[in-house]
């Protein structure tokens, strides 16, 4: 036996809760609408209340019975609420580079890119986001942009960043002070 099927066999049936008229009501005038998501909602809801099974309804509606018994559940706990569609953006971002991640990309841009075995002298976004990916920084490659914003969270524009690159003569920092005043 497949999966699907034993899996499909031992669901128990989902259904929609008993509507009230201004219920019903509301779920006939959402056929009409312009959002294709409440048009879909509607036409589950009131398949639900015809007492059809989600399988059923998914065929009829070429769409997965997951999203159906998705759809009837969160009618029963919300009401017409559900009807809405909500926003696809994550409710909580935690971001990765934390204080210390940014210490240490600071760190890894005050090095020559060489030391890492690349062939140039000058950082670039997407050297440092490979590099923080190779040498631990980060579980896995970022994208630029995530870069861009842990050297905003140092308070570091991109442009000074690129030039930190230093002399290994051990007296450079006082040559530089000299030379700079």
């Amino acid at each position: 036996m497949k999966w699907d099927v034993v899996d499909w066999a031992m669901r128990s049936p989902v259904y929609v809760r008993p509507l009230t008229d201004a219920e019903v009501t509301a779920l006939q005038h959402g056929l009409r609408a312009v959002d294709s998501f409440t048009v879909r909602r509607c036409q589950i809801l009131l398949a639900s209340a015809r007492a059809e099974r989600a399988p059923d309804i998914a065929h009829a509606l070429s769409c997965g019975d997951q999203t159906v018994r998705n759809a009837i559940r969160e009618f029963n706990a919300e009401g017409l609420a559900s009807l809405q569609r909500e926003s696809s953006r994550p409710k909580t971002v935690v971001p990765l580079f934390d204080q210390a991640r940014a210490e240490q990309l600071r760190a890894l841009l005050h090095r020559s890119p060489r030391d890492f075995g690349h062939p140039t002298s000058v950082w670039t976004l997407h050297l440092a986001a490979q590099t923080c990916a190779s040498e631990g920084i980060t579980p896995y490659r970022v994208s630029i942009e995530t870069i861009r914003q842990a050297l905003a969270l140092l308070d570091i524009s991109w442009r000074r960043a690129k030039h930190w690159i230093t002399s290994p003569d051990p007296a450079y920092a006082k040559k530089n002070t000299a030379a700079t005043g």
